[in-house]
C-alpha cells in the first residue's frame, strides 16, 4: 500500500443529538415506547457529536429519497479522497491498471467504476471492478482481488474506493430492529492505493503479509442476521436480528482458525495446544496492533474479550466508533489513521485488519508497517482530543426525562412538540 485517504465531511452535515432528535421527531409512526428505545439506543451506540450524516437527511428528506442525492453523497467521497491521493503520490490517473469500487447499497448504470473513471479519464484498458451487496467486510473483499489480479499481472497500480450510499436508506418505519441502523450507521469511505511493482518499493507504508475470508452464508442463522428488508408497513430498512454479535463470534472463530497459525508464532500455538484448557492463544506474540471494525460498542467489546486485548488494544476502534460512526467498509480505515495520528505506527509492525458483514462474512488480514508512519490525516486538527478524558452523552443529559413513567400521559405529538424544542 503507498497511501490511504479518509473522508471527513463538511460541517454542514454533522449528525449531533440534536440533528438525531429532529430527525426522530419527524417520524410520524413512532410512539413515546419507541422514543424510549431509540434513546436507550444512542446512549449506548458509543457514537459522539461529531458524526457526519447525509445532506439530504438533514434536509428533511429521508421519506422521499433521490438518486441523484446518493450520487451527490458518493462523488463527494470519491473525488475528495482520490483527488487528494493523486496529488500527495505523484501518480496520475492515467498510470492506474486496476479500480475496484465498492458500494453495498446502489448499482447505478453506467457503474460507479465508469464515474470516476469519467472523472479522471482514465485509461480505456483499465480493469474495473464494481461490488455491491458486500456490506461492512467489502474493504478487504477489494482488497484480496486486488491481490488475486497482482499474482498474475506485474508491475501494476490500483486503487480501491470503499464507501457507502447512506443517503435513500434512512429508516422511517418503527421495527425496532430496523430502527438501529439509523443510530449507528454514517456518512464516510476511503480510498486505498496499492501496487505489486518493487520499483516502488520506497513509497510503500504497509506490505500485505495474508488475508483469509470466511463466509456463513450457507447457514440460516448467518444468512438473516443482517438484511435489507421491508417492513409490515412497506418502510425499507436492515433488519439487525438479536443474533448478530453470536454470528458475528462463530464467523471470526472459523476464520481465526485458519489466520492464527500464518502469523504467530510455532511455539504460542504449541503452548496453546498444550495448555487450550487453561489459557487463550496469545494473539500479541504474532501481532502489534488491532484495527477492529467499528461496527458499534457490542462488537468491539465482544471481540476484544474473544482476543484477550486490553483497552489500549481497543481504542482506536472504539474512537474511531466515537468520532465518525459506522461507515461501513470505510470503518477500518479510521481506525489505521487513528493509530498513525497517535504515532503508534513503527517500521516492522503488524497490524491486524478484522472486518465483519452481512453474509454473514468475516475477513481478516495482517499488514506490516514497511516505515515508522507519521504523516497527517483525516484525525490532524482533532486527535490532541482523543480520547476524551470524559465521555459525557448529550442524550441523557437533554432528554432524560423521555425515561420517566409519569410522562406515560402525554401524547405522542407533545413529545415532538417537546424534543423539537430541546433541540432548539
Amino acid at each position: 500500500m503507498i497511501d490511504y485517504e479518509c473522508y471527513k465531511a463538511t460541517k454542514d452535515t454533522k449528525l449531533d443529538t440534536e440533528q438525531c432528535t429532529k430527525i426522530a421527531s419527524r417520524n410520524k409512526n413512532l410512539g413515546i415506547e419507541d422514543y424510549r428505545f431509540l434513546a436507550k439506543t444512542m446512549v449506548s451506540s458509543g457514537l459522539g457529536e461529531e458524526t457526519y450524516g447525509p445532506k439530504s437527511i438533514i434536509l428533511g428528506e429521508e421519506e422521499h429519497p433521490k438518486l441523484v442525492d446518493s450520487l451527490s453523497e458518493l462523488e463527494s467521497v470519491f473525488y475528495d479522497t482520490l483527488d487528494r491521493i493523486f496529488a500527495r503520490s505523484k501518480i496520475s490517473p492515467s498510470q492506474v491498471d486496476i479500480l475496484v469500487v465498492n458500494v453495498s447499497l446502489l448499482s447505478t448504470v453506467p457503474s460507479l467504476t465508469s464515474r470516476i473513471i469519467h472523472r479522471y479519464n482514465m485509461r480505456s484498458d483499465i480493469k474495473s471492478f464494481n461490488l455491491v451487496g458486500m456490506g461492512c467486510s467489502a474493504s478487504l473483499v477489494a482488497i484480496d482481488l486486488v491481490q488475486h489480479l497482482f499474482k498474475t499481472q506485474k508491475k501494476k497500480i490500483a486503487i480501491v474506493v470503499s464507501t457507502e450510499a447512506m443517503s435513500a436508506h434512512w429508516y422511517c418505519g418503527r421495527e425496532r430492529s430496523m430502527m438501529l441502523s439509523n443510530c449507528l450507521f454514517r456518512v464516510g469511505g476511503c480510498s486505498m492505493l496499492l501496487t505489486n511493482d518493487r520499483a516502488r518499493k520506497n513509497q510503500a507504508i504497509l506490505k500485505l503479509k495474508c488475508m483469509v475470508r470466511t463466509h456463513l452464508a450457507s447457514d440460516d442463522e448467518a444468512y438473516n442476521c443482517c438484511m435489507q428488508v421491508e417492513d409490515d408497513e412497506g418502510y425499507e430498512g436492515f433488519r439487525l436480528n438479536k443474533t448478530l454479535t453470536k454470528v458475528a463470534a462463530r464467523a471470526l472463530t472459523k476464520n481465526l482458525r485458519v489466520l492464527l497459525p500464518k502469523v504467530l508464532p510455532f511455539w504460542e500455538i504449541i503452548r496453546y495446544v498444550f495448555l487450550k484448557s487453561r489459557s487463550k492463544i496469545n494473539v500479541k506474540t504474532g501481532i502489534e496492533h488491532f484495527c477492529i471494525h467499528p461496527g458499534g460498542r457490542a462488537v468491539i467489546d465482544d471481540v476484544g474479550a474473544s482476543l484477550g486485548l486490553s483497552e489500549y488494544d481497543l481504542e482506536p476502534a472504539r474512537m474511531a466508533l466515537h468520532r465518525f460512526g459506522n461507515t461501513s467498509s470505510g470503518g477500518l480505515w479510521y481506525v489505521l489513521g487513528y493509530m498513525e495520528a497517535k504515532k503508534r505506527l513503527k517500521k516492522g509492525d503488524r497490524i491486524l485488519m478484522i472486518s465483519l458483514g452481512a453474509g454473514f462474512k468475516s475477513n481478516t488480514c495482517v499488514w506490516e508497517v514497511t516505515r515508522d508512519l507519521d504523516r497527517t490525516n483525516v484525525w490532524k486538527d482533532i486527535i490532541e482530543n482523543y480520547p476524551p478524558k470524559k465521555t459525557i452523552n448529550p442524550y441523557i443529559a437533554k432528554y432524560a426525562w423521555i425515561h420517566d413513567k409519569d410522562m406515560d400521559f402525554v401524547t405522542t405529538d407533545d413529545i415532538k412538540m417537546m424534543l423539537i424544542g430541546s433541540a432548539a
